[in-house]
């Protein structure tokens, strides 16, 4: 296994992540239940349990219940923060009665935000603060400015982005005087563009990919690391409903079940493989809340595919030939 870009920061930080966009209960304003806390117990005790100490949030997950009910099992158990990196993601603003959606990297609302997840985590720091999808209002200036504020005064130890193109990146960096430690994508066996992209190079086939050029050369040149959101494709190759799945869909989910009898592994694991396979090594987020599906994930990092069954299975989620 390649190593891990971002262990160079965070020192013996695991190669799977757990995406905690799932606790807390549903996307409203339903208070927070005892079973929901139970949850988030069980989830981070088969995280920690699997090899996992790296969590994934946002001010946004569950409209900031998800930040919530973790901190509150933090609170129960303190002596878990010493055991984990946590990073959270801000610049999203929902719709409400006076205003539109937005992205909003101000400094103002960066630094409400680092404070409001602070405190729902019960934390005095985040490992990490992701910006969570690009602002076309974005002044880069002003982003450095406050970064450099949440730096000194302990709040936050690194920065990363998050659904970012190499440029925004590049953007970005140049203002900094710390570096972009990050780039978080959708990036699975089902949403493959970010291989077909390289793969479709001055192929008119390719002329309607969407995904950004060199992306993945410049993180890996950078030693940026690459983090993959719906890493599991929603269970669609590891047990999930096919009835309205696409014949490719439904090949390669035999094919992964296939796969993971021959490699004495779970299927969840093989799609997780498939990411860790490819030399950006990348960091897959696993945000299943299925206790059985976190345990049979953590097993991915044990799983070595050959190039041929990479090749294998990235053909058949395709459903079509190479070029």
């Amino acid at each position: 296994m390649l190593h891990t870009p971002l262990a160079k920061y965070l020192p013996n930080v695991s190669k799977l992540v757990f995406g905690c966009m799932g606790l807390g209960g549903a996307w409203n304003k339903d208070a927070i239940t005892s079973a929901h806390l139970q949850q988030t117990h069980s989830c981070i005790d088969a995280a920690i349990e699997g090899g996992i100490n790296f969590f994934d949030h946002a001010d946004i997950y569950t409209l900031g219940k998800a930040e919530h009910v973790f901190g509150q099992a933090l609170a129960e158990r303190p002596e878990l923060r010493e055991k984990m990196y946590i990073q959270s993601k801000c610049g999203i603003r929902f719709a409400d009665d006076k205003n539109p959606q937005r992205y909003d990297f101000s400094a103002d609302w960066i630094e409400r935000s680092v404070e409001g997840s602070l405190k729902r985590l019960n934390t005095e720091y985040l490992d990490i603060l992701m910006l969570h999808r690009p602002d076309p209002l974005m002044e880069v200036e002003e982003v450095a400015q406050v970064f450099s504020c949440l730096k000194e005064s302990g709040k936050v130890r690194h920065f990363a982005v998050s659904n970012m193109s190499q440029y925004q990146i590049r953007f970005l960096q140049r203002a900094l005087d710390m570096p972009i430690v990050a780039n978080q994508i959708e990036a699975s066996l089902q949403k493959h563009q970010w291989v077909d992209e390289g793969v479709y190079v001055g192929n008119a086939d390719g002329k309607d990919i969407n995904f950004t050029p060199g992306n993945i050369e410049y993180c890996r040149e950078h030693e940026i690391q690459i983090q993959s959101w719906g890493s599991l494709c929603q269970g669609l190759y590891s047990g999930g409903d096919l009835s309205k799945a696409s014949p490719a869909d439904i090949n390669t989910s035999i094919l992964v079940s296939k796969l993971a009898i021959l490699y004495g592994t779970t299927a969840e694991a093989i799609v997780l493989a498939w990411l860790l396979r490819h030399p950006a090594s990348i960091q897959p987020i696993i945000g299943t809340t299925n206790i059985e599906r976190i345990k049979a994930s953590c097993d991915a990092v044990n799983v070595n595919l050959s190039r041929e069954h990479w090749y294998e299975l990235y053909i058949s989620a395709k459903g079509c030939a190479l070029p």
